[in-house]
């Protein structure tokens, strides 16, 4: 099953659990560190359509360059908040997986079991 993708931290437990349950569904998910090598704006922007939601619903607000970058700011389009998510990409909400037209943020990790039913 190579149509699945799976947008990874391995640093983050509920990343690593999705991961786990993705494999136990017989899938061998393409992986895609995106600490490392972050989608850019249109990858993102594509997500976000799949997804039905906006930039800032993608974002860890609990970070620090959220903060520092003053993005809670309501002023700021959707255009500056993807670039934001694709400069700092330790902003984007993790994991998403993506299976064929789907795409879910798998939090819980229980989630991902959705694209298998």
């Amino acid at each position: 099953m190579a149509d699945v993708r799976i947008y990874h931290n391995p640093r983050c437990s509920k990343s690593r659990q999705a991961l786990e349950l993705l494999k136990n569904q017989g899938a061998e998910p393409e992986v895609i560190l995106y600490l490392e090598t972050p989608p850019d704006d249109a990858t993102l922007s594509e997500l976000l359509l799949k997804l039905n939601m906006s930039a800032r619903d993608l974002m860890r607000k609990g970070e620090d360059v959220y903060k520092e970058l003053q993005l809670d700011d309501s002023d700021l389009s959707e255009a500056q908040l993807v670039q934001a998510m694709v400069d700092y990409p330790r902003l984007i909400e993790r994991p998403i997986v993506v299976k064929g037209d789907t795409v879910i943020v798998a939090r819980p990790p229980e989630r991902v079991l959705e694209l298998f039913a």
